[in-house]
Parts: C-alpha cells; structure tokens; sequence
C-alpha cells in the first residue's frame, strides 16, 4: 500500500496486521481522488473508519488543508500514528482514537465544517453506515460546509439508501466488489 499522488506520492503505508482492518485498494483510491481532485485542494476531509489512514493521507498529499481522522481499533490508531510519523506529517490533522461519534461531535462544535467526509466502515456493520449517514443528514448545517460531498465505501452487493435525511445520492461507482456512493445535501425545499 502507498500514496498514489501528490507531496508523498509512491511513500509507503503500513496497514494493522489481521482481516479486522480492509484496507481501501489502491486502485479504489485512485479512482476516488480523481473524482474528487477539483475539490481537494484546501479542503477540510474527515475519514471516517480510518483504518491506515490511507485515504485521509492521500487527502492531505493532494492539498487538503486539513484531515479529522476517527478510528478506535488500537492497532489501527497506531497504524495511522505510524504512517504520518514516517511521512514526518506534524500538523494538518487530528486522531479522534474513541470514535466516530465522538468527533462529529467535536466538528459540530467548531467553527469548520468538514468540505469532504469519506466513510469506510467494516462492510458487515450495517448499523454503522446507518447511524453515520443519519448523522450527516440531520446535523449537515453543523457537520457540513456549502457544497460538501459525503462518500461511503460500501459492498457492491449491499446498496445503501439514496437518501438520509438532508442527504441524497448523487453519484455511486462500482469497481470489483466495493462501490462509492456520493451523497451531497438537498436543496432547502425538499429537506
């Protein structure tokens, strides 16, 4: 695993050990960023299930101006601590090592809202994918900037809803077995 463009482009990775953690491929994460690279640069990325961190790593290798991580596996968090150690990455970012919830609640209570939220739960837990979406959709005016994109990777075979709360899908791209879904907020008359 690497960065795939950018100030550490081609820099190794390291990811936990053990199937408890699915890295986003490559590939994946190549076709991601190139969806979004009009968006990139100086943007605010959360990733959420960080994982390694890869994908909010990318972010900041392509401009973003800041990345939230949230992940609250141990070897996971220490994945991530490890990898911006070795791309000597000292600020730009923030771990949230409790959990997902605990740092949409610190971004509700800031003043900067996140441009771009990836989340990539483990695919077998539906209720996840559920609560953050639900999340995002009823507290978008905290959690969300004008214009935000919300990406959830998900199994191919298991579709999530096109709409969650102010949130509707815009997009899905299918590579494999895994596949985007973008969402971005409603218009005002049909929140």
């Amino acid at each position: 695993m690497r960065v795939i463009a950018g100030t550490y482009r081609s820099r190794p990775l390291v990811a936990p050990r053990g199937a408890d953690t699915r890295p986003t491929s490559d590939r994946l994460r190549e076709t991601l960023f190139n969806v979004l690279a009009p968006r990139i640069e100086g943007a605010r990325f959360a990733d959420l299930y960080a994982g390694s961190g890869a994908v909010g790593i990318e972010a900041l290798s392509r401009g973003a101006s800041f990345c939230w991580f949230a992940e609250s596996a141990k070897p996971a968090v220490a994945a991530i601590r490890k990898n911006l150690a070795n791309l000597q990455i000292a600020g730009g970012y923030a771990l949230e090592d409790r959990s997902v919830a605990k740092l949409l609640q610190s971004i509700a209570k800031n003043t900067s809202a996140a441009d771009i939220v990836f989340l990539d739960p483990p695919y077998c837990e539906a209720a996840a994918y559920q609560n953050t979406l639900e999340t995002l959709g009823r507290e978008h005016a905290l959690l969300l900037a004008e214009g935000a994109v919300v990406i959830a990777e998900h199994q191919r075979k298991q579709p999530l809803s096109e709409q969650y709360g102010a949130l509707s899908r815009i997009r899905i791209l299918q590579q494999g077995d895994a596949a985007l879904s973008f969402f971005s907020r409603s218009s005002p008359a049909t929140e």
